[in-house]
């Protein structure tokens, strides 16, 4: 794999906007209207969020992300997806790249809601 260019910079404030925090993935069902998509449900230590994800694809047994830590954007506005709505944003690193993709996750257990950055 060949590194893409890196982007345009921003400035600190616009990345301080960006609401990324650590939650516990506790389900992983199908979306039925869609070939890509997985409704992952997850803990954010204060409230449980569903959140839509193009990972279906991308595994062969998608349950076995059930109880991992990752990173989510959640301050993103709602978006509907095959009929349903996603309230945040898996980060998922590889695909853009056309590599396996993995999930971003922490080194250790931390606890839900925690925020990077």
């Amino acid at each position: 794999m060949t590194p893409a260019p890196i982007k345009d910079e921003i400035t600190f404030e616009e990345f301080a906007k960006l609401d990324i925090r650590v939650g516990t993935i506790v389900s992983v069902s199908d979306v039925e209207k869609s070939k890509k998509l997985l409704r992952l449900t997850v803990d954010f230590g204060d409230h449980r969020r569903s959140i839509l994800s193009g990972i279906k694809q991308e595994r062969q047994n998608p349950q076995e992300i059930e109880g991992q830590q990752a990173l989510f954007v959640v301050n993103l506005p709602e978006r509907k997806m095959a009929g349903e709505i996603s309230q945040g944003m898996l980060f998922d690193i590889g695909y853009e790249d056309g590599v396996t993709p993995r999930l971003a996750i922490p080194e250790g257990p931390i606890p839900n809601g925690a925020r990077a950055g």
